[in-house]
């Protein structure tokens, strides 16, 4: 099915507002990082604003403006801070 979906992984906040830690999206076509996170925001407006949200593609840091292929696994979390 990895054809035509992508493997969504959520981490610490992210995970606790959707109460779910990972899902399979459906995915036709290419999408940037910043139209997928959209699409959540849309479903799931409880994580807005998603401007501030990660992610990472097939386990590599991704820019917003990165390509997302069916296949494609997707982290999406926030920013780490330090002190």
């Amino acid at each position: 099915m990895s054809g035509t979906t992508i493997k969504l992984l959520y981490f610490a906040q992210v995970a606790e507002l959707l109460q779910q830690r990972q899902e399979q999206w459906p995915l036709e076509g290419t999408v940037t990082g910043t139209e997928l996170l959209n699409m959540l925001e849309q479903k799931y407006p409880q994580i807005a604003p998603v401007s501030r949200l990660q992610i990472a593609i097939n386990q590599y840091h991704a820019s917003p403006g990165d390509t997302i292929k069916p296949g494609d696994e997707v982290a999406v979390f926030e920013p780490v801070t330090g002190g």
